[in-house]
């Protein structure tokens, strides 16, 4: 008899007993932890394997393998970049190695699914990483959409529950200052803007930013203008989880262009790379797209008028290039 079978016996003779070894736990109903540690484990390490394979050979096909989201466009073309300058790859670099690895796993309901890994690595300091890995259903495999890479004391504390699952928060209705899924809209808009009253604070990310843009637009040489979009849907959606303040951390994307026009006559230098992905002929002007990945403190509503989002990380790289 097989195992169908004895559990259908079982329950023919025992409809009111519960059957622990004849049930099935649907990741697509069930309110359950969105992967087990193990599993987890093994999905970083994966990622180490195959992300230093794509590297050593400059292979955009296998970083496709394992990232998706603002990550995946942003090392794709690097890696595309690098392999169009150098086809024989790299066979001097240092493989990226993980240490000191914990999982911040929320309990979840229905699909995507994802979860955290908190890290550190041999890339220098002792900053750690935040590897976000998601997957739409249950036959896809995990690849990481987002990177925040920040000092270990700036990581907030995170709520969790009496088996240490950290919460996940939606897109939409909670009692944050700004919404997750709108954060990218509220950041980019804030950039174009730069408001009187912004709900940003002040840091290399906002402020700072800010400042560049302005000392750059005008010089004896170019005029620059700069254009922000949001992007949130799909692979960008953002990804939200509560700290122990009530507020939340979370994960975004956006996209920005930077268009300059020179002078006529002046000599442009272009990078190999910048090269790499460019289309057209930079005459008088080039126009980089760059997609971008934050991680945000956002407090809670409740928190107060002078509360402020707080970027603490931002990880921006070029995807495309025009000149004309």
């Amino acid at each position: 008899m097989n195992r169908r079978s004895l559990c259908l016996a079982a329950a023919a003779t025992a409809l009111a007993v519960p059957l622990a070894g004849c049930v099935t736990v649907h990741g697509e109903r069930a309110d359950i932890a969105s992967v087990r540690p193990a599993e987890a484990a093994e999905v970083l390490a994966n990622f180490a394997k195959v992300n230093n394979a794509a590297t050593k050979a400059y292979d955009e096909s296998l970083v496709a393998e394992i990232e998706a989201g603002a990550l995946g466009a942003i090392d794709e073309a690097g890696v595309r970049a690098k392999h169009a300058n150098h086809p024989e790859g790299n066979a001097s670099f240092t493989p990226l190695a993980f240490s000191d690895s914990r999982f911040l796993v929320p309990r979840q309901r229905g699909w995507p699914k994802f979860f955290v890994a908190d890290t550190a690595t041999n890339r220098g300091g002792d900053s750690r990483w935040l590897l976000v890995f998601r997957r739409f259903t249950a036959g896809d495999p995990w690849k990481a959409s987002f990177l925040a890479v920040m000092a270990p004391d700036a990581l907030p504390a995170l709520a969790t529950d009496k088996d240490g699952l950290v919460e996940a928060l939606p897109a939409a209705g909670t009692d944050l200052l700004v919404q997750p899924g709108r954060l990218s809209t509220a950041y980019t808009s804030y950039l174009q803007q730069a408001p009187a009253a912004p709900v940003f604070a002040d840091g290399p990310a906002t402020s700072e930013l800010l400042a560049g843009r302005d000392k750059n637009r005008r010089t004896a040489n170019s005029v620059t203008q700069y254009a922000d979009q949001p992007a949130d849907g799909g692979d960008f959606t953002p990804v939200a989880l509560r700290t122990r303040s009530g507020g939340a951390l979370v994960l975004f994307a956006s996209r920005h262009q930077t268009r300059a026009t020179y002078r006529e006559g002046y000599q442009l230098s272009i990078d190999q790379d910048t090269k790499a992905l460019m289309t057209g002929t930079p005459r008088t002007s080039v126009t980089l797209s760059r997609m971008s990945q934050q991680a945000a403190t956002v407090p809670a509503r409740s928190a107060g008028p002078d509360a402020k989002t707080a970027v603490l990380s931002r990880l921006a790289g070029l995807v495309s290039a025009t000149g004309a």
